[in-house]
C-alpha cells in the first residue's frame, strides 16, 4: 500500500471542537501527544469508523475510507484497522491461541507468521493459556498481537499501556520497540507519556484543545526548546542517536558512544555495536562553560549552544548542538545570565549516569 495517510477531521462535541489535519508516510510510529481531553482518542476512533464527524476526509495508503463530501463511510470491520485499547478486551472463553486465530482474516496469507509475531511479543509459551491466567502485560501482548493477525493497513493503539504499573510498562516496552521495528504498518500510538513517546515514535503529533498545535519528526519536536510549554517542563527532554561500545564497562556500568563522547549508563542487556535512542530530561543536564573538574558525574559531553528560550517563570530552555546530536537543558534565568550564555557559545553538558531511567532507552528507529 502506498502514498502514506491523510486524515481531516472536524467534530462538534458540545462546547468542545475537534478540528485535526494530519499527513504522513506509509509506516512508521506516528505519536498522538497531549493532556486528557484534547482529542486524542476521538480522532482515532474515526480513523477506525467508530465515530461519524461532522466531516471527515480519511486516507491510508491508497484507500479512502472517509470522504464527507463525497458520500464515502467504509464501515470499521472493512476497513483493515487494528485497534488496541488500554484494556486488553481478549475473549474470556478462548485461549491466547483462539484469540490470536480470531483476528487471522480467513483465506489470507498474512506478511508477518504467527511463531514470528508470537517470538516478538514473547507470548510463544501462553498459547494454551486462558485470558484469566496472564498477566495485565501478557494480556496487552496477546492483544497487540490479535490486532497484528488481522493483517491491519493501520494499527491504533489507545494508550495501551495506561491501565499497568510501572514494572508491567518496563516489561512490555522492549517487546514495543521489537514490534516497530519489524512490522512496516503505520501505527498510531496514543499516549500522555512523553517516556513511551519519546521511546517510540518517529513523528509526534502534540494536541492541545482539539487542534494539532504541532507536528513532526519526533526528535526535532523533543529539542525544540519553544515546544517545551507544549511538552511540560517535568517532561522535556531531547533523544540521542548512540551506540553500544561495551555492555560491561565495569562497576555495573556501560558505555555508549555518542557523536561528541561516551556516556556511561547504568549496565543494561544490548550486545556491542547495538544502536539504541536514549532520551535525557532537560532537567538532568546541568551546563559549564568550562570543563568541569573533579565532579561526582561522569558525563561531560562537549556542546554549543543553538538557541535559548526564556520561559514565563524563572526557568530558561537552552538548545545545544554536541556533535551531531542535540540536546536540551532546562536551567534558571538566573544561571544563563551568570555563565554569559547566547547563541554559539561553547560549553559542557554534565549529565549523571543515575539519572537516565531504563525506560528512556530504546532501540534506534533506522
Amino acid at each position: 500500500m502506498s502514498g502514506g495517510f491523510e486524515i481531516r477531521v472536524r467534530q462538534q462535541l458540545g462546547a468542545f471542537t475537534l478540528d485535526v489535519g494530519l499527513q504522513g508516510t506509509q509506516s512508521g510510529v506516528t505519536a498522538l501527544f497531549g493532556p486528557s481531553g484534547s482529542g486524542k482518542t476521538s480522532l482515532v476512533n474515526a480513523v477506525a469508523g467508530l465515530g461519524r464527524p461532522d466531516y471527515a476526509f480519511i486516507r491510508i495508503g491508497d484507500r479512502v475510507l472517509s470522504d464527507t463530501d463525497m458520500g464515502v463511510f467504509v464501515p470499521p470491520h472493512q476497513r483493515r484497522v487494528g485497534y488496541v485499547f488500554q484494556d486488553a478486551r481478549l475473549f474470556p472463553h478462548m485461549s491466547v491461541a483462539q484469540n490470536l486465530d480470531y483476528g487471522r482474516p480467513k483465506m489470507v496469507s498474512l506478511p508477518t507468521s504467527l511463531p514470528l509475531l508470537a517470538e516478538t511479543l514473547g507470548i510463544g509459551h501462553l498459547m494454551e493459556r486462558s485470558p484469566k491466567d496472564l498477566s495485565g502485560g501478557e494480556a496487552q501482548r496477546v492483544a497487540i498481537g490479535r490486532a497484528l493477525m488481522s493483517n491491519p493497513a493501520i494499527l491504533l493503539m489507545d494508550e495501551p499501556l495506561a491501565s499497568l504499573d510501572q514494572a508491567r510498562r518496563d516489561e512490555i516496552l522492549p517487546y514495543l520497540d521489537q514490534l516497530t521495528q519489524m512490522t512496516d504498518t503505520q501505527i498510531f500510538y496514543v499516549s500522555h507519556s512523553m517516556a513511551e513517546v519519546a521511546r517510540l515514535a518517529d513523528t509526534l503529533v502534540l494536541l492541545k484543545e482539539g487542534k494539532v498545535i504541532r507536528q513532526g519528526p519526533a526528535a526535532d519536536i523533543l529539542s525544540d526548546p519553544a515546544a517545551v510549554p507544549d511538552i511540560g517542563v517535568r517532561e522535556a527532554g531531547a533523544v540521542l542517536t548512540v551506540h553500544v561500545k561495551s555492555q560491561d564497562a565495569g562497576d555495573g556500568l556501560s558505555e555508549l558512544a555518542t557523536s561528541a563522547g561516551r556516556l556511561l549508563l547504568p549496565k543494561f542487556n544490548a550486545p556491542d555495536g547495538t544502536q539504541l535512542r536514549v532520551r535525557i530530561l532537560a532537567s538532568d543536564i546541568i551546563l559549564s562553560r568550562d570543563k568541569p573538574d573533579g565532579l561526582s558525574a561522569l558525563n561531560i559531553l562537549p556542546a554549543v549552544v543553538a538557541e535559548i528560550i526564556e520561559g514565563a517563570g524563572p526557568g530558561v530552555a537552552v538548545a545545544l548542538k554536541s556533535g551531531e546530536d542535540r540536546l536540551l537543558a532546562r536551567i534558571t534565568r538566573r544561571s544563563a545570565r551568570a555563565l554569559k550564555l547566547a547563541q554559539g557559545i561553547k560549553c559542557y553538558a554534565v549529565i549523571k549516569t543515575v539519572s537516565v531511567a531504563p525506560g528512556n532507552i530504546g532501540q534506534h528507529k533506522g
